[in-house]
């Protein structure tokens, strides 16, 4: 029997629920995730970014409740620290926590301008001036560490969390028809293609719900 729980809202629509599930999938924490509804006042202010804070989605683990993306990926860090959710370099521990936490705080223009939803397509998206600020700054950040750490991955070749921090992102480069060069593309085509974005892709778009202010003609 799992030994915790993961609270999510709409796997179609929630950048943070999916972070946290693919930072809790990369410790190797045994765990259940349940969904509340995308009705629920908490998962609405998540996905519709109407609130500084959110409680969804939360672990709860031999009772403690941890919410709030970055400190679910510190306290699953501290439990699991053999999993390397952060590099084992300091230097490369603290530009890891520092790369996250500016997705965590910033990218304004990208989370309002192409919100997640995996089941849209939008080829040709016209893309404006403040969100290819925020795509160049995203790339530029994916160029430096798959250089200085030689990938495949941001920090080499484990999983940490960076890759579940920007992972929604390289969703929303998909699903607005972003274009990137090939070594963006490259990380893109392989977060994408990793067992757990196939599992949460595959869920995403068989959930019924939608959310009209994600479903109108951008």
């Amino acid at each position: 029997m799992a030994k915790a729980k993961l609270i999510i809202s709409s796997k179609n629509y929630s950048s943070w629920s999916l972070r946290g599930w693919l930072t809790a999938k990369f410790s190797g924490l045994d765990f259940v995730a349940e969904s509340v509804s995308p009705d629920d006042a908490s998962a609405r202010a998540e996905l519709l970014l109407l609130s500084p804070s959110f409680l969804v989605p939360k672990l709860i683990h031999d009772g403690i409740e941890v919410w709030d993306t970055l400190a679910i990926a510190e306290y699953l860090h501290e439990i699991r620290p053999d999993a390397g959710l952060l590099p084992a370099d300091r230097a490369a521990r603290a530009h890891c926590r520092a790369i996250s936490g500016e997705m965590h705080s910033g990218f304004r223009a990208v989370r309002s301008a192409l919100p997640m939803n995996l089941r849209s397509s939008h080829p040709g998206y016209r893309i404006y001036s403040d969100v290819k600020a925020d795509i160049s700054r995203i790339v530029e950040i994916w160029e430096f560490c798959l250089g200085r750490y030689e990938g495949p991955y941001l920090y080499g070749k484990t999983l940490t969390i960076a890759d579940a921090m920007y992972a929604p992102v390289a969703t929303r480069f998909r699903t607005y028809d972003v274009k990137l060069g090939p070594v963006a593309q490259g990380y893109v085509d392989r977060i994408l293609a990793l067992p757990e974005m196939i599992e949460w892709t595959a869920d995403a778009l068989a959930e019924p719900e939608q959310i009209e202010e994600f479903e109108s003609e951008f």
